[in-house]
């Protein structure tokens, strides 16, 4: 059993730098469709102007204007200072006030290598991100020590899977059906392996977490046909309909891809604390039979299966609570709501997701069960010879 397990770490590891390549994905390759004169900048702004707004230049389209002096902080034009008209359009889902100190993004224009026209386009929010990510990491490793170290790892191989080998692959034109099983495979794979090692009790909450997904993804699949939705009820999967690539996407197979993800998380926790939980069982009671040990199993999922669909359900709905606010402040009828095909894909990928979930329990607590029957006949078999 452990060199199986090990034969099967060495596996995951080679294919994480093979399946890049077989793809067709290269860390050292960035493709460019569109030669533009034009970049993204760094700035800052320096003073805010006290200046009227021209209604005739803008329009009644636009509500308010600032007069800005930024100092461009990064690229060729580093250290020149602009002074720009700042747009407001009185949408507050895309208007932001600046303030003298404000880091910003700029859209710069060139023509011949000469800065043509320029305006900002964001303000700087990656600093603050990376401040918090940095006391996120800290806190999972004081806390945690080497088990912190070990999750900061694994997080770090989810987002390699995912930013880099997932999501490149399917804008290839991959089916991302069969490529996001495979890599979801990969990840609760290779973090389990990372924070538990080859063992028995990994090889359970592997098993248990895999078939958890593939049984959500299954779901979702069959759902997502019969009740026709389109995996198109959200802007931004309509948008990749217009991108530069020009590729034709299977649309259902990206929301079954994005089911699978979001499910993936919460099962692989089931997953693991019903393993590890029987292994704490077989250790306190190592005479304890298999139908014991797996009921014990069961019992634990139990107490689990609650709270995690409870998370799952609750993740969804609170995403889609602006949207339910507005249903609810136009006396929407209720079957009105669930018949739409936003509504629809949500209720479809929350309960894929729990029914995977809870699947993983029994899957999980029966393979542990088997493997550690195995364990104990082994060890039986060379208590035998020895005595003979």
């Amino acid at each position: 059993m452990n060199k199986f397990l090990k034969v099967l770490g060495a596996a995951i590891l080679i294919a994480m730098f093979i399946l890049p390549n077989i793809t067709g994905w290269s860390m050292a390759e960035e493709q460019s469709y569109e030669e533009i004169p034009s970049e993204i900048v760094r700035g800052k702004i320096l003073e805010i102007m006290d200046v009227p707004m021209d209604v005739e230049q803008y329009g009644s389209f636009v509500k308010d204007v600032q007069t800005v002096v930024v100092e461009i902080t990064q690229g060729d034009f580093k250290g020149e200072v602009l002074t720009l008209d700042h747009v407001l359009s009185g949408n507050l889902a895309y208007d932001f006030y600046l303030d003298e100190g404000d880091l910003v993004l700029l859209w710069i224009e060139t023509v011949d290598g000469d800065l043509v026209s320029a305006y900002v386009s964001e303000i700087v929010r990656d600093r603050y991100l990376s401040y918090l990510t940095i006391f996120f990491v800290l806190v999972l490793v004081i806390v945690g020590g080497m088990q912190g170290v070990k999750t900061v790892l694994t997080l770090a191989i989810t987002g390699f899977f995912i930013l880099k080998v997932l999501l490149p692959t399917i804008l290839a034109g991959y089916n991302p059906i069969g490529i996001t099983i495979i890599v979801a495979s990969f990840i609760v794979t290779i973090s389990l392996i990372i924070t538990s090692g080859l063992n028995r009790k990994t090889a359970a909450a592997i098993l248990g977490t895999i078939g958890g997904v593939v049984v959500a993804g299954i779901i979702a699949l069959v759902m997502s046909s019969m009740t026709k939705l389109t995996g198109l009820s959200n802007d931004e999967a309509q948008m990749l309909m217009y991108i530069p690539q020009q590729i034709e996407f299977n649309f259902r197979g990206l929301l079954f891809a994005g089911m699978i993800i979001g499910a993936m998380g919460a099962v692989l926790d089931v997953g693991m604390s019903v393993a590890s939980a029987m292994d704490e069982v077989r250790r306190a009671n190592p005479d304890l039979s298999t139908r014991r040990l797996i009921h014990s199993g069961f019992n634990v999922g139990k107490d689990i299966m609650g709270t995690m669909s409870n998370t799952l359900i609750l993740a969804y709905t609170g995403a889609s609570m602006p949207l339910l606010l507005v249903f609810m402040a136009y006396d929407t009828p209720l079957v009105r709501i669930v018949n739409l095909d936003l509504i629809a894909t949500e209720i479809v990928r929350a309960l894929a997701g729990s029914i995977g979930l809870i699947f993983a329990i029994p899957i999980t607590a029966l393979a542990a069960g088997f493997l550690y029957r195995q364990q104990r006949n082994i060890r039986s078999g060379r208590g035998k010879r020895t005595g003979a």
